[in-house]
């Protein structure tokens, strides 16, 4: 079995990105490979914000990647700078800088590129969508 490590550079909604490396996330899961962890960059990020709010009859990806990192105990790193640039807060960085809202999910963390090496460096491959 492989070792995996995604990461997402698509917004949750606009592009097909997310959807797909959801998808493909859980089939390497339910194969039996192991997902280090998916990792959000670029406006990827934007699938960690609280603010999604997707129309009743379509799909809710945000809510699929929570329901997945809980399941499978998968981290989601959010890329800070990305994050940060695009209006993208956790309750760290709202609290560091004096600001009274936050608007990232409780399943994502806040990380660096750091986290994305070591990620590539435990794992077989890294799958970009």
């Amino acid at each position: 079995m492989s070792k995996f490590i995604i990461q997402v550079n698509g917004p949750a909604y606009g592009s097909s990105a997310s959807v797909n490396a959801l998808r493909f996330t859980q089939a390497s899961l339910r194969s039996g490979h192991d997902v280090v962890c998916v990792f959000f960059y670029q406006d990827g990020v934007y699938n960690s914000t609280d603010f999604n709010l997707p129309a009743s009859d379509e799909y809710d990806v945000v809510m699929g990647w929570k329901q997945l990192a809980a399941l499978h105990q998968v981290s989601l790193v959010n890329c800070v700078s990305a994050a940060l640039r695009r209006g993208i807060v956790s309750q760290q960085e709202a609290l560091e800088n004096g600001l009274s809202h936050w608007n990232v999910q409780s399943s994502f963390i806040m990380g660096g590129l750091g986290e994305l090496v070591t990620g590539i460096e435990s794992a077989d491959r890294l799958i970009c969508f």
